[in-house]
């Protein structure tokens, strides 16, 4: 680097400069030299390669090498070069001040490590760009391990840093940082246990961005917006936000509804609570008016019908041929045990649409229904009042 200097001030010395400003001048020349080279290796980097890769990327067939050649992605690894190219040609400005020298190799190693470790962060967030666009990746809950990633990739740039600092082997600090290995697992231990849910939650299929989950515990009943590192956001039906840790996710439980979609059909579950005093066998007349209103299938019976029959086996045939009840799943109608409320008449099929409105819609008008033909049948539902003799 020496001879760079002395043709420079032989240079200026023939020019006529004064011999005290020779070095300083010299010095002051060679440093622009050297912050001119490191912006043309920059410029060419940016204005030659980068297009260059983001032409042949766009010739591909896929779509992630667009992402990883991103004006943002490129952006970040052009600021690695210049710190290489100072590190390298310092020497020439500083060969006969090593400890500025030095100080200033000191100086470009952290500044490469901090632009590196922001390559690194962006890189992540392109993968998971990536990841929320690919048809088998965007159901898994891959932030928070890509969160992770980058927070190792910190913790080891910050001991490369501190090691360039004291001028200590990197190793050193982690053979130290292992003595206080209890103190580092109790400050990181919520992203900790949060990768190793997150792991759990993947591998095991728990849990996907755009679940409906219920979690009484933490008064969670919504959709799944985030899963990060350290919480799994849940936007609930009146448009607040729960925040639940990743690990009560898999040490607690939790109801997901994701099966319910995937099914094609959401389940109606539901009763009718019947007078027990109104219970009594049908007349023949009766039965051939519920026969002539198309409310029992014949007239004629070898035993009396129970007015309670005719309604479960009409409500039965009713769900049957509803063109919003899902037909290839369950559909049954039972009656359950007789409380002091009266005789419970439960209904139990499914929708075909999961949306909660139509859904609500459906069931609201089959109950309706089946309501307004109790009187047909000669029942009535139970209902408290103060006004009226139970027992009539």
């Amino acid at each position: 680097m020496e001879d760079l200097n002395t043709p420079m001030a032989q240079w200026l010395a023939e020019a006529g400069w004064n011999e005290s400003y020779i070095t300083l001048t010299s010095k002051a020349i060679i440093i622009l030299g050297i912050l001119l080279v490191a912006s043309v290796v920059t410029v060419v980097f940016r204005r030659l390669v980068v297009p260059a890769l983001q032409r042949i990327s766009a010739r591909t067939k896929a779509t992630w090498d667009d992402h990883l050649f991103s004006d943002k992605v490129m952006r970040r690894a052009a600021r690695l070069l210049p710190p290489v190219v100072w590190y390298m040609l310092l020497g020439a400005a500083f060969y006969d001040m090593p400890v500025l020298l030095a100080i200033l190799h000191k100086g470009c190693q952290i500044y490469l490590i901090v632009v590196f470790l922001q390559l690194v962060s962006t890189f992540l967030d392109t993968l998971n760009d990536i990841s929320s666009q690919h048809e088998t990746l965007r159901n898994r809950p891959l932030k928070g391990v890509y969160q992770m990633i980058n927070l190792l990739t910190i913790c080891v740039g910050v001991i490369l840093i501190v090691s360039i600092l004291i001028g200590q082997n990197a190793t050193t600090i982690l053979a130290g940082l292992g003595a206080s290995a209890a103190i580092i697992m109790l400050i990181f231990r919520d992203s900790i246990l949060g990768l190793v849910a997150g792991v759990q939650l993947s591998a095991n299929d728990m849990l996907r961005p755009g679940d409906w989950i219920t979690m009484a515990k933490y008064g969670a009943d919504g959709y799944v917006t985030e899963v990060t590192l350290t919480t799994v956001k849940v936007q609930n039906f009146d448009k607040t936000i729960t925040t639940i840790p990743p690990y009560a996710l898999v040490s607690d439980s939790f109801q997901n509804w994701r099966g319910m979609w995937e099914s094609g059909g959401r389940r109606i579950k539901r009763s009718l609570l019947i007078d027990a005093n109104t219970v009594r066998p049908l007349t023949a007349g009766e039965l051939a008016g519920l026969c002539r209103k198309g409310l029992a299938e014949t007239a004629e019976a070898e035993q009396p019908i129970v007015n309670l029959y005719a309604l479960r086996e009409y409500a039965a045939r009713y769900i049957k041929h509803h063109p919003d009840i899902h037909p290839d799943l369950m559909q049954m109608v039972r009656a359950l045990q007789p409380t002091s409320e009266g005789i419970p008449i439960e209904v139990y099929c499914f929708t075909r649409d999961t949306n909660w409105v139509a859904y609500e819609a459906v069931q609201g008008a089959v109950f309706d229904h089946l309501l307004s033909v109790l009187p047909e049948f000669g029942l009535r539902s139970y209902q408290r009042s103060s006004d009226r003799d139970p027992q009539a």
